[in-house]
């Protein structure tokens, strides 16, 4: 596949599938990751579970995969928590053309928060756990849904810090580096306007920042204060 709307009618049609198949709980998506990341949303169905539309951005994950540290990128049945309290079960696949880059992405997330309550209830209920039946439980992922791709840069820089484990007007010079390796294997560089919003967060000038990107890179650069 060389492009999404390449095969846009046989995308479609698989759209409509699992739409039908799985009714007004489940949200799929469509992502055209040749485009701004901020509007890679081509055709989304049940778009309300997660508040976006076409136009809309994609997520941090798709940041992760377009930046090459993700080789695969393809996840499935994986537990996502939604900031406003849904629980979705949710898988992805990533497509790419025949030079292997990635240019699209499908995703389903089907919103099980009401079983999972029902669920609760039954085990209180029937007051017996098959725990041990040796039964896996699916993968937990952290991933946001946004309307505006400035908001993972938040997301990101929130898990920076909880990585770091102090403020930036706290951090070193070896901690700024090391927040920032975590920012770039995520792929936050690849949001436009970044740099800025980076360097104004760390309190670092952008010659700062790009001797830092370089030396956690490519090895050693030219020393730099903090």
């Amino acid at each position: 596949m060389n492009s999404v709307n390449e095969q846009s009618e046989l995308l479609k049609s698989v759209m409509d599938l699992l739409e039908k198949q799985f009714g007004s709980r489940c949200e799929v998506v469509l992502h055209d990751l040749t485009k701004d990341y901020n509007h890679t949303i081509v055709d989304i169905r049940n778009g309300y579970l997660t508040g976006r539309k076409i136009g809309g951005s994609g997520t941090n994950l798709g940041l992760e995969v377009l930046n090459g540290k993700d080789q695969d990128g393809n996840r499935f049945n994986y537990v996502i928590h939604t900031r406003d309290g849904k629980i979705f079960r949710s898988s992805s696949i990533y497509f790419r053309n025949d030079e292997g880059k990635v240019v699209g992405s499908l995703c389903v997330n089907l919103d099980i928060t009401e079983t999972i309550k029902f669920e609760d209830f039954l085990k209180g209920y029937n007051q017996y756990d098959l725990s041990a039946s040796g039964e896996t439980s699916p993968e937990e992922v952290k991933e946001i849904f946004v309307d505006d791709v400035s908001q993972i840069l938040d997301f990101l820089f929130n898990d920076g810090i909880h990585l770091i484990g102090c403020s930036p007007s706290e951090m070193n010079r070896e901690q700024k580096m090391e927040f920032l390796r975590f920012l770039d294997k995520k792929g936050a560089f690849l949001i436009s306007k970044s740099n800025e919003r980076v360097c104004e967060f760390l309190q670092i000038s952008k010659f700062t920042l790009y001797n830092y990107l370089d030396t956690i890179r490519n090895g050693p650069a030219l020393r730099a204060s903090s």
